[in-house]
Parts: structure tokens; C-alpha cells; sequence
């Protein structure tokens, strides 16, 4: 077994909790995992990337080869579309269609989706209104984790038991959140393939 995924996304999205989440269960089921983040600008706005390693086999470097990501997992589609030269081409790109609009010519999103559309493999997802309906839109990056769950190659009860860790000191009402919201993107990836 071997992933290679880059999270992307803006700060305060979450990409560190769905890091921490998809490596929980990498260790619960005893796999290797190396992760490298970047986060400088993540409290002003700023694009936060990392990149998650994950391998039956022990694993080199940190670092994601250009042209050999798996999946790009990503909570903002300008994001998503950043990091296209790091995809293999039989990769999967994962993607909220929700704007993060910080930057003052920020490309229209019809622009945005297009080219997200032009790409093989991709799976695109209202994950604001998804996490609202089952029940906040903070919910929203566990959303488009849920839509990656199909892919990862990890037991749907190993992500389980790391949301439940990681949420679990908040309560067992934030849990069943986040929870609700992962089964909710991984339905809508089901429901697309």
C-alpha cells in the first residue's frame, strides 16, 4: 500500500485536522507515514499545503515528487488547481467548490471549476452545504475528507477511531459532527463513481 496526498487549502479550513485524521489511521493500521507542512501565512489567510506519505514500506522523504501525487485533497478549488503539476496521471483530485475569496482578483469560479472539470479524475463537492446540513459548516473540511475516504486505501473504522480521538476531548456532540460529515462525503463520492 501506498499514498501519496496533498492537502491544500487556506488557513483556518482545517487541512491540519484531516492531516491529523488520515495519519491517526495510517499509524492504527500500523502503516508508515512522513508528512511535511507548510502553514507561514495560514493566520493572515494564506495558502496552507501539505504533503501526507503514507506506505506498507518504510518511506524516504517527506516530500511528494512533482508528478506523483495520488490524490489532491483540497478544501478551496484555486488550491486544488495549484498544485495540478504534482498529480499523477491516473490521480484523483478531491475539491470543495467553495471559494475562499482573499485575494482581490480572485478568479470567477465558473474559471475555476472548468479546469477542474478538464481533469480526468476528480471529484468536486458543495462541502459548506453539505457540513451545514449535517449540522455546522465547520464540519466542512471533514466534508471533503469523507469524499477522499474511498481512495486512501484505509479502513473506514481506523478513521473512525481517529476522529474520535482527535474530537474527542470536545465532546461526544462534536464528534458525531464530524462523524456525520465525513459518511456524508464519502456517500457523495460513492453516489459519483
Amino acid at each position: 500500500m501506498k499514498k501519496d496526498i496533498i492537502l491544500a487549502g487556506v488557513g483556518g479550513q482545517g487541512i491540519l485536522s484531516i492531516a491529523a485524521c488520515i495519519g491517526m489511521a495510517a499509524l492504527e493500521e500500523s502503516l508508515y507515514l512522513k508528512q511535511a507542512e507548510v502553514h507561514g501565512m495560514s493566520q493572515r489567510g494564506g495558502a496552507v499545503q501539505s504533503n501526507l506519505r503514507l506506505s506498507s514500506d518504510p518511506i524516504a522523504s517527506d516530500l511528494i515528487p512533482e508528478g506523483k501525487a495520488d490524490i489532491i485533497l483540497a478544501v478551496e478549488p484555486m488550491e486544488s488547481l495549484r498544485y495540478l503539476p504534482m498529480l499523477n496521471k491516473n490521480g484523483w483530485i478531491i475539491t470543495s467548490i467553495n471559494p475562499f475569496d482573499n485575494i482581490k482578483d480572485y478568479p470567477e469560479i465558473e474559471q475555476l471549476m472548468k479546469e477542474i472539470w478538464k481533469q480526468p479524475k476528480y471529484i468536486t463537492l458543495d462541502a459548506n452545504a453539505m457540513a451545514k446540513d449535517c449540522g455546522s459548516i465547520k464540519a466542512a473540511n471533514m466534508v471533503v475528507l469523507g469524499a477522499a475516504v474511498p481512495f486512501l486505501g484505509l479502513k473506514p473504522s481506523s478513521i473512525e477511531a481517529a476522529v474520535k480521538a482527535i474530537f474527542g476531548r470536545k465532546g461526544d456532540e462534536i464528534v458525531a459532527l464530524n462523524l456525520k460529515a465525513i459518511y456524508a462525503g464519502r456517500d457523495h463520492t460513492l453516489k459519483q463513481l
